[in-house]
């Protein structure tokens, strides 16, 4: 009532906007664990126990044959790393605090400050931990040979870009139906285990199978990010412009539903987080 307002230029307020986002980074990183470097070795024993249990499992059926010709460990890194990027993306999104939180009472704070720092902290845990992982294995078990990094690490951020989408489209919904978020966020991830294609390519496929999979934004991630990682292979049936509009239009979605509840928001909301 009383506070004197202060009209800042759009760089200063973009800059402005910038420091918060940042400090909500480091607030979100930190809330996995009080000690970032526990949480940071929580999260590549995550991905570490992901990798090991595919290798299993692929030696025990007998399916290494199906994999591409090259490092078969880096082949199935590349499916589990893009998986577990996408579904942390989402899952964090989805986890962002609303329009009805505590922390929306500090006037520059915004869900799509919120929003914004859970997705950048999923990211940042995600390559840091993927770097890790990467480096550890090159110098403890062999070089590593990727054919393009930058391809590579290209088709990771649409993965991630496309859980941030998927999971706009629930955090805007979460309030009105709560329960329902719950399950299909839960159904979502679990069914990307399968549907992914982390666990064959799209040019292995019959094309009555590969009409099951192809509707899946990171079926077409992991698929091109082979394609820039292996020299042996050249995904024929995925691409990068389908997942990229997919998500888009799902961001367009979900903030425009975002915007419609937060005008509508009520503190009783909060009661059924």
């Amino acid at each position: 009532m009383f506070e004197a307002r202060r009209n800042l230029s759009r760089s200063r307020s973009a800059f402005s906007m910038l420091g918060l986002i940042y400090h909500s980074i480091v607030r979100n990183v930190r809330q996995g664990h009080r000690n970032a470097l526990v949480g940071l070795l929580l999260n590549m024993m995550q991905t570490v126990i992901f990798v090991g249990a595919f290798y299993f499992m692929f030696s025990v059926l007998g399916l290494r044959g199906t994999a591409i010709r090259g490092d078969f460990l880096l082949y199935i890194m590349s499916g589990i790393f893009l998986f577990l990027t996408h579904n942390k993306a989402m899952g964090a999104v989805l986890g962002a605090e609303g329009p009805t939180s505590a922390m929306m009472k500090h006037e520059p704070m915004n869900t799509i400050v919120a929003i914004a720092a859970s997705a950048i902290a999923a990211l940042y845990m995600q390559v840091l931990s993927m770097s890790v992982v990467l480096y550890l294995y090159h110098v403890m078990m062999g070089p590593i040979t990727i054919l393009d990094p930058i391809g590579a690490m290209a088709m990771v951020l649409l993965a991630w870009f496309t859980g941030v989408a998927v999971g706009i489209v629930f955090l805007s919904l979460k309030p009105w139906f709560p329960g329902f978020v719950q399950i299909a966020s839960s159904i979502y991830a679990r069914a990307n285990m399968i549907a992914s294609g982390k666990m064959f390519v799209a040019n292995a496929l019959p094309s009555h199978l590969l009409a099951m999979f192809d509707w899946n934004p990171l079926f077409h991630c992991i698929d091109q990010a082979r394609g820039f990682a292996f020299l042996n292979y050249n995904p024929h049936y995925s691409s990068i412009s389908y997942p990229l509009k997919v998500a888009l239009v799902l961001i367009m979605i979900g903030l425009m539903l975002e915007f419609f509840t937060r005008k509508h928001a009520s503190a009783s909301w909060e009661a059924t987080r």
